[in-house]
């Protein structure tokens, strides 16, 4: 049976950051643009939301036995967020750690690792321009006990992480610089080290053969938002091309299958249902871009005949 794409919500700007909570069955998410961080029960198709005044959100994950309160980035800043779920406000917000101060710059996809520890980038953008992006401006960090770590400087847009914990990888995205590349991902020091390029979305590649270029032509934009699956292969959101691509890393890397979506904004991804045999998919309403049939929607993808691994959460 082929995969089968469901639009369950409408409505957003920019929709971002999936993150599956196995433990009450629901979906959180953020909508950049709007400043809210959201929740979605597929059992009763429910739709929450709380705005978090006029701040760029980028993250919402569940904080390890501290019921109601999340990690969530805005703007710079990493901050713990009380929230029941259902009021359009949050209780409170506590700023934990800034990155990159006296900057413009903003925070964009992160994840937490098994440790509880946020691995999170930025992006060199103006949060009130966040197309404007300038290579080379931002960072890769992990904070920790509100200790933060620079890994990786030079950064144009900090994009899709996963963690292959059995083979000790780290995967990251860089949008800007069209790069999927794996690390060593030492869990214990929470280091990573040798990094290697796993795709590459342009450029000749002859010299490097094992690399995988994708087409341009059947995948032509930006790798968004990344995910894993129990079996360790990458699930990566195109941004540009309506699609996401299961891929085998590799040395080359190959592709095992990719899905069509009826918009080409798509942004990023997670596994979840009570199976994390369906994917969740968000996407963006950008009036700049090629908008494509149902922009800014939250889409479920299910038949795919893979399941992904429980999401991990902080731990303050």
């Amino acid at each position: 049976m082929a995969p089968v794409v469901e639009k369950v919500l409408s409505g957003f700007l920019l929709s971002e950051g999936p993150h599956w909570d196995d433990k009450k069955q629901c979906l959180y998410f953020v909508d950049i643009l709007k400043s809210t961080i959201n929740r979605y029960v597929p059992s009763t198709k429910e739709h929450t939301w709380a705005k978090l005044e006029e701040h760029n959100v980028s993250i919402i994950i569940p904080v390890k036995d501290r019921e109601n309160y999340f990690l969530v980035a805005l703007d710079r800043s990493v901050c713990l967020v009380n929230w029941d779920g259902q009021s359009k406000e949050v209780a409170n917000i506590e700023r934990l750690v800034e990155v990159e101060e006296g900057t413009e710059h903003v925070l964009n996809d992160g994840k937490c690792d098994n440790t509880g520890r946020l691995w999170i980038g930025t992006m060199g953008a103006s949060a009130k321009a966040l197309q404007n992006l300038k290579d080379g401006q931002g960072g890769f960090y992990s904070i920790f006990n509100k200790t933060v770590q620079l890994h990786r400087d030079n950064v144009g847009c900090s994009n899709g992480l996963a963690f292959n914990y059995k083979l000790k990888k780290l995967y990251y995205n860089d949008s800007l610089k069209g790069t999927l590349d794996e690390y060593d991902f030492n869990i214990e020091s929470g280091t990573i080290s040798n990094l290697s390029h796993v795709l590459k979305s342009f450029g000749d590649d002859e010299s490097d053969k094992k690399v995988l270029v994708l087409d341009p032509e059947e995948f032509s934009g930006v790798y968004d938002g990344m995910t894993i699956d129990s079996e360790g292969n990458l699930w990566v959101v195109i941004f540009g091309s309506s699609k996401i691509v299961q891929i085998k890393p590799g040395k080359p890397a190959t592709i095992l299958q990719s899905v069509e979506f009826p918009t080409p904004q798509i942004t990023s991804i997670a596994f979840g249902g009570p199976n994390l045999d369906e994917l969740y998919v968000t996407s963006a309403n950008f009036s700049s871009q090629p908008k494509g049939e149902s922009p800014g929607c939250l889409f479920r993808v299910t038949g795919l005949n893979c399941n992904g691994i429980p999401a991990d959460v902080a731990v303050i």
